[in-house]
């Protein structure tokens, strides 16, 4: 059986702390990765969550991007001003409008994909292929513990 992670102060920084840093530098690289195409990170997060899943709402957008309903309305205004995404009546409920991701919007994160698989690369360089594979394992181990709903 393995031991618990000991809480910060014991083997130096809390996990906590060491993932909060991990995400601070993970998103100052995509912040360098992505400003040749005037995207944020989290604009880049609405984009791919589209990819993966076309026909959202604004709030299903929002907790799939990890930002607040209100946020993502002006998000969703900025990218659908760019042509990145289109929002349509939903076939199903015509009180509903849904989002999809447009050509345009596929080609920018064509344009950024090799970049972004870099810098996940990057990331994890200092580990063994089997490390990294489990670190990937134990991520969304550690997302699903802490999770009201499952990630998509």
């Amino acid at each position: 059986m393995s031991q618990p992670v000991p809480a910060s102060g014991a083997a130096g920084p809390g996990l906590l702390y060491l993932v909060k840093q991990l995400e601070l530098a993970v998103r100052a690289r995509l912040d360098d990765v992505l400003r040749p195409v005037a995207l944020t990170p989290l604009q880049y997060t609405a984009l791919t969550v589209l990819e993966r899943r076309s026909g959202l709402t604004t709030a299903e957008l929002a907790r799939n991007s990890f930002v607040t309903d209100q946020a993502m309305a002006d998000m969703v205004v900025a990218l659908e001003r760019r042509g990145f995404i289109a929002r349509d009546g939903d076939p199903r409920d015509r009180r509903r409008r849904v989002i999809s991701l447009t050509g345009p919007g596929e080609a920018v994160l064509d344009r950024v994909r090799d970049d972004v698989f870099a810098l996940e690369q990057r990331m994890v360089s200092l580990l063994n292929p089997p490390d990294a594979a489990r670190f990937r394992e134990y991520v969304v181990a550690c997302h699903a513990a802490l999770a009201d709903r499952p990630s998509h």
